[in-house]
């Protein structure tokens, strides 16, 4: 792993996230749900203060992979947390450690920054993302359900305040 390397992108590599968030889409079986675009990402990883941070997993001077990721914040804690929303490595370079050594960057990331919690979702049928999980120490939280708006659903509950939520 000598030429290896863990880095943001810069706003021309932008191309190579959104390559892997569709190899990932596709390889979870939503790949009609991604409608990501460069210009999209590009204005929240580069905005003046970001909804999120990515960062390329390169080997050799080639990107290989990526993963993204935002603060979160536990009351219970009273401190920040750090959620993994996509860590993808190309096939041809799974198993040699570098899905490892993303997580172990992001969990560096999470102690430095100060966060009491480093989380992420995994689908429940993928076995072999949660094996490899279950090997590194993570827990699943059984006792939790994720909660989902979005679309029609997430624009009728807006209508239905009646305080401005920007005061």
């Amino acid at each position: 792993m000598s030429n290896f390397e863990i880095r943001p992108p810069g706003s021309d590599e932008v191309r190579y996230v959104v390559q892997f968030i569709r190899e990932l889409a596709e390889y979870e079986r939503l790949l009609d749900e991604c409608l990501i675009t460069e210009e999209a990402l590009r204005a929240s990883l580069f905005a003046e203060q970001p909804y999120a941070e990515a960062r390329l997993a390169i080997l050799d001077g080639v990107p290989i992979g990526f993963c993204l990721f935002f603060h979160n914040f536990s009351t219970f804690l009273g401190k920040p947390g750090l959620y993994l929303e996509d860590l993808y490595i190309q096939p041809q370079y799974r198993n040699f450690g570098y899905g490892k050594q993303i997580l172990g960057y992001l969990a560096n990331l999470a102690l430095e920054r100060g966060c009491g919690r480093f989380e992420w979702a995994v689908l429940d049928w993928n076995e072999p993302s949660i094996a490899f999980y279950r090997k590194l120490g993570a827990e699943p939280m059984n006792d939790w359900t994720v909660q989902r708006m979005t679309g029609e659903s997430l624009t009728r509950l807006a209508s239905t305040v009646l305080v401005d939520p920007d005061v």
